[in-house]
């Protein structure tokens, strides 16, 4: 079982913008590649990640005090 990566992930998209941007572009492909850096994340837990709904995650970083969240630098709208 890998329910502390799992938690690593949801902990790291609610928390770093510019995960969660990567995340949204392709899940399973980003989940796939934090397993050959060492995540055990089975097949049943990277489909479950992946089919996350976004607008929740962010509505729940925006809920979380500032000194909590990673510094994204990039401008508001860059990369868009």
């Amino acid at each position: 079982m890998s329910q502390r990566h799992v938690e690593q992930v949801i902990g790291k998209l609610v928390t770093d913008e510019d995960f969660r941007r990567e995340f949204s572009r392709d899940p399973v492909a980003l989940l796939r590649g934090l397993y050959t850096q060492g995540a055990e994340l089975t097949e049943v837990e990277v489909r479950a990640l992946a089919g996350l709904d976004l607008r929740r995650v962010a509505r729940f970083a925006e809920s979380l005090d500032p000194r909590l969240l990673k510094c994204c630098l990039r401008a508001s709208g860059e990369g868009r």
